[in-house]
């Protein structure tokens, strides 16, 4: 049984890392990127490229706002994340935002004369990174908001896996740290250490 368990903790560890192994990196590259905004790299990441255009569409077909705006986008070839106006719609119009890590749009539709006027925001491929880390499909100015991409939804299960796939991996490495006698208070004092920062760190900063 001993056996068992410790060969399928290391297998957990093998594999999961190998799994895990780009989302690593990813997350990694794009906090160094967040957390030092002067660095000439992560200052690239802040700049995009916006458009204006206007081109005549349809009418949008839907019985909710969500489907009407998804007709526009159709007609716009567009894809991503939508997003409402906090002050809501005016008459006559139809506005909404369209988002994913590379690039973004606002659309603002006159229903009178059936015309969309798009600003369109193509981002720097390291600022695609760097959206990556936060890219959701929530915002914190609307909890209500539900996600209405695939893709979003997919990449926040990759997301919620990947934090399921740590905390297996650091309970694993808690039981084979158990399991190395000789290095038990060694081990224990790293432990204490550890928890001992962060809990200084959630008390100073909260």
């Amino acid at each position: 049984m001993r056996f068992s368990a410790e060969g399928w903790n290391r297998k957990l560890h093998y594999y999961l890392g190998l799994y895990f192994l780009l989302f690593l990196w990813l997350f990694s590259l794009t906090g160094l990127l967040l957390n030092h905004p002067r660095w000439a790299l992560a200052q690239t990441s802040f700049q995009r490229i916006e458009r204006r255009y206007e081109t005549p569409i349809d009418v949008p077909r839907g019985e909710t706002d969500l489907a009407r705006a998804r007709d526009v986008m159709r007609q716009l070839n567009l894809e991503g994340e939508i997003d409402w106006p906090a002050s809501g719609q005016k008459p006559g119009r139809f506005e909404f935002n369209v988002s994913r890590p590379q690039d973004a749009s606002t659309i603002d539709v006159d229903l009178t004369r059936t015309l969309a006027m798009v600003r369109h925001f193509d981002n720097h491929p390291w600022a695609t990174f760097r959206i990556f880390h936060t890219f959701s499909g929530s915002r914190y100015n609307a909890p209500a908001a539900t996600r209405d991409w695939a893709l979003t939804t997919m990449w926040t299960l990759s997301m919620d896996a990947l934090a399921a796939g740590l905390v297996v991996m650091v309970l694993g490495s808690y039981y084979m740290w158990y399991r190395l006698k000789p290095k038990r208070r060694l081990g224990a004092a790293v432990l204490i250490a550890g928890f001992l920062a962060c809990g200084l760190f959630l008390a100073a900063l909260m």
